[in-house]
């Protein structure tokens, strides 16, 4: 496993954790009162990670269209967010000189950044618009809600392997897992120093994981900001 994935599997237990810290002190399944109203949707979680493809529930569900599904994709592909990870996971590649090739300095700090903003605008046109489309599935996020910390962990990382079909019901989540192995694919091209077949599993594995981990972000993500939100209220004067 390269270093870049090594970080990776670091950030997605750090993050587990943390929903498992947090767990005791959230009110899971609890809706705001009167005296809480309901916040709009965050298009970014912690001001960085794009959550355009978040749906607050299955209630009145109506499907995306072609052009709904290459809206998020491009929504998510050139949020700002998405930049700035591209541009510290571009750093975390060359500090552990991951692609040897790439050299160091500006110019292949450059290289880094190019490949790994490459790697996330072809996964999410992958995952979210070409093969949902052609597929008929539904790339978004269903978020749970209600339930014990257990159950809803659980259902976020299912979702990474079940999603929703355009027509009703429940499907193997091919657009996930196919759109993330033709990117590793594609990624073969630029990136000369990884190309062995272990690669591009560690590399599938990686992007996989790196999903489940803001599958489980988004499903908590509410709890979360109401949480800290009332601590804010509390230390109000």
């Amino acid at each position: 496993m390269t270093g870049v994935s090594v970080n990776f599997s670091r950030a997605i237990c750090v993050i587990f954790l943390g929903v498992y810290i947090l767990a005791p002190g959230l009110s899971f399944g609890q809706e705001p009162t009167a005296t809480e109203p309901t916040e709009p949707e965050s298009k970014r979680l912690f001001g960085i990670v794009p959550n355009y493809r978040t749906s607050p529930s299955l209630v009145n569900y109506t499907p995306l269209t072609p052009a709904g599904k290459f809206k998020i994709a491009g929504q998510d592909a050139f949020d700002r967010g998405t930049i700035v990870l591209a541009a510290a996971f571009a750093g975390i590649g060359q500090l552990s000189n991951s692609n040897p090739s790439f050299g160091q300095g500006a110019a292949g700090y450059g290289r880094y950044f190019g490949t790994s903003y490459a790697d996330y605008v072809i996964g999410d046109y992958m995952t979210e618009a070409i093969y949902p489309t052609l597929l008929h599935q539904d790339p978004r996020y269903f978020r749970r809600g209600t339930g014990s910390a257990v159950s809803r962990l659980g259902y976020a990382a299912a979702q990474i392997f079940w999603t929703h079909k355009d027509s009703g019901g429940t499907q193997f989540n091919y657009s996930e897992v196919c759109g993330n192995a033709t990117a590793v694919a594609i990624s073969n091209a630029y990136y000369p120093d990884n190309r062995t077949a272990s690669d591009a599993v560690s590399r599938l594995g990686t992007q996989l994981s790196v999903d489940m981990a803001s599958n489980v972000l988004k499903e908590f993500w509410p709890d979360i900001t109401r949480k800290f939100s009332k601590k804010q209220r509390s230390s109000t004067p």
